[in-house]
């Protein structure tokens, strides 16, 4: 009797095994931190997740030339490059985040102030001093030296550059004319570091420096960063109740893309962000199977339901019920051949 047990779920366990399915996903390092959690625990399903932190940008791509089954993004796919793509491509909000001002200036602690006009100067190369005249009004009780402020950014194409300069370009007009809003830009100042890990490296690395970073990669390297004035005239830190509060009063559209940045209310963090899990509609492409098809649908609701529930530990916010019910029913669009599945 013990041999026809054993040898059953050596059989089952065969069965599983041959029918697991291995997906491929690439882009946004912002949400890196919080995939690597939610795809280790859906892997104990028997699928495995294999996504690779290079960059909304290099996701978008990747996407675009049919090399992995899904990207991440920061910033939905410009509207100029949409048409490039060779199927329908469907965009879910899959996490919730912010961007952070992290510095490195001694003596000076994580409670410094901004305001969008003084982010786009310095930014733009016009502010050079920490103790300039604009930055000490905002903060009279710090102790600000006179060190050269050096400006870290994104060197590759980044999502969170995209989210950034969008808040800029909202905060500021003469950023929005001389640099505008986009995952790679002409940058006025700094030096160019690739990746998250990069610019927080500058920053960590340089008294003097400034840059934008992930809430999550700031706590957990110590990085020091500042409040953000938000539209209501409230400075505001960086928080998950304060990137909440930015989700609270939007209506999410069909499309299922929606921009954070600089919205209402007094709680609200303005530099929040969703990041977007992207697809093609239609799966019958490259060789795919039904199988491979079905393992999407299944993991991408997978990670906006019982995935969220990672989030507050990695320091990103869960997605609220209204943002869960959009990206479920663009996910159910999905089709394979034409044809539901």
């Amino acid at each position: 009797m013990k041999k026809i047990l054993i040898l059953g779920t050596a059989l089952v366990l065969t069965a599983t095994t041959a029918s697991a399915v291995s997906l491929t996903g690439s882009g946004s390092s912002f949400v890196y931190p919080l995939f690597t959690k939610v795809f280790s625990e859906y892997g104990k399903s028997g699928d495995t997740v294999n996504y690779q932190s290079v960059g909304s940008g290099a996701g978008q791509k990747a996407l675009k030339d049919r090399v992995v089954d899904f990207a991440a993004t920061d910033v939905p796919i410009p509207d100029a490059d949409i048409a490039g793509y060779p199927g329908k491509v469907l965009t879910v909000p899959a996490a919730m985040g912010a961007v952070v001002i992290s510095y490195n200036i001694p003596g000076v602690d994580s409670n410094l102030k901004f305001n969008g006009k003084i982010l786009a100067d310095i930014f733009l190369g016009k502010t050079r001093l920490w103790n300039d005249a604009a930055i000490a009004k905002l903060n009279p009780d710090a102790k600000l030296p006179a060190l050269p402020i050096t400006v870290a950014h994104r060197s590759d194409g980044s999502g969170t550059t995209g989210v950034f300069t969008d808040f800029l370009s909202k905060v500021s007009p003469e950023w929005k004319t001389k640099v505008g809003s986009a995952t790679a830009v002409q940058w006025p100042a700094g030096i160019g570091a690739k990746g998250t890990d990069g610019v927080s490296g500058v920053v960590k690395s340089t008294p003097g420096a400034i840059g934008y970073i992930e809430l999550t990669y700031a706590l957990n390297n110590k990085i020091d960063f500042g409040l953000v004035q938000n539209r209501t005239g409230a400075f505001v830190k960086p928080s998950i109740a304060g990137v909440q509060a930015a989700a609270a009063n939007v209506v999410i559209p069909t499309s299922g893309i929606i921009s954070l940045t600089n919205a209402g209310g007094a709680a609200t963090y303005p530099i929040s962000t969703f990041t977007y899990a992207i697809f093609y509609q239609d799966q019958s492409y490259g060789g795919r199977n039904a199988a491979q098809a079905a393992a999407l649908k299944k993991m991408l609701n997978y990670t906006i339901t019982t995935g969220q529930t990672f989030s507050e530990g990695l320091y990103y916010a869960p997605l609220p019920a209204a943002a869960q019910s959009r990206a479920r029913a663009i996910i159910g669009s999905m089709n394979f051949g034409g044809k539901s599945f």
